[in-house]
């Protein structure tokens, strides 16, 4: 890039004081130095400019780069968002419609009732609810020794007979306190975590019990489906469950066909 006029001219000026006769050396060599810091300020601009021209470009790249990242959030938001509405809608259409199960299945699990007063069975519905202090001690996703024994004989109903060919979700649900103990947190953050984890333990347990996993699925609620207002420790309790609904086996989960398994 060629120099300014303005630095062009300071150099011909040095040349002309130069040329006088008995001109001061001084002079001249404030000329030079001043010529010498013009053109450095010169360089110095050019720098920054190209420098300010780079920052800019960056700044608008980055710009782009958030507004796409956020554009996939909203996207994802989206998509959880309606898969909650379809496991809500499912489960509102199970808890009202009538049980997939057959007579003799629903005695089973109403003679499981009465064996286990902690395991709740509506036969109307076939729907059921494990109060989390059989399952799991508090704060914890380990199940107990009697939560495993109680879900083994769940599993040997729902592989027995017509029960064969029903699906089960698991849905795990908490109180409304927040996860305080240092220890638990560092299991399960927060109850979204508890709630979750629960259901997914259940899930595997019943598979190891010979629940096809294709026939399972795990779901989680938090504090935010209870069956009680949590004003007390007995309400409290009461929310703290893990859920079971048994489904058709044409019933549709959070968009999956259960027409794509091949059995």
């Amino acid at each position: 890039m060629p120099a300014p006029a303005g630095i062009l001219k300071l150099g011909a000026l040095v040349a002309f004081v130069l040329g006088l006769p008995g001109c001061c050396c001084c002079l001249c060599e404030q000329m030079r130095a001043s010529q010498m810091q013009a053109c450095q300020l010169y360089q110095q601009n050019q720098m920054l400019s190209a420098a300010n021209s780079q920052a800019m470009m960056s700044s608008g790249q980055l710009q782009q780069a958030l507004a796409a990242a956020n554009q996939r959030l909203d996207n994802l938001n989206a998509e959880r968002g309606q898969i909650q509405q379809r496991y809500i809608a499912l489960l509102d259409r199970q808890r009202n419609q009538a049980s997939p199960l057959s007579p003799e299945a629903t005695e089973r699990f109403k003679r499981l009732q009465q064996k286990y007063p902690q395991f709740e069975f509506d036969p109307h519905t076939g729907v059921s609810k494990f109060n989390n202090d059989i399952l799991f001690a508090s704060g914890s996703s380990d199940l107990r020794d009697d939560g495993r024994k109680l879900l083994r004989e769940f599993a040997a109903i729902m592989n027995d007979g017509d029960a064969r060919r029903l699906n089960v979700l698991i849905v795990g649900h908490t109180d409304d306190k927040p996860i305080s103990h240092e220890n638990t947190r560092s299991h399960h953050p927060t109850n979204w975590n508890l709630s979750t984890d629960r259901a997914d333990a259940v899930v595997l347990e019943l598979a190891h019990d010979g629940l096809k996993e294709m026939r399972l699925g795990a779901a989680g609620y938090s504090m935010f489906q209870p069956v009680a207002d949590n004003k007390d420790e007995a309400s409290r309790r009461k929310n703290r469950r893990v859920e079971v609904f048994v489904l058709a086996p044409d019933a549709v989960v959070a968009g999956w066909d259960p027409n794509w398994v091949r059995q």
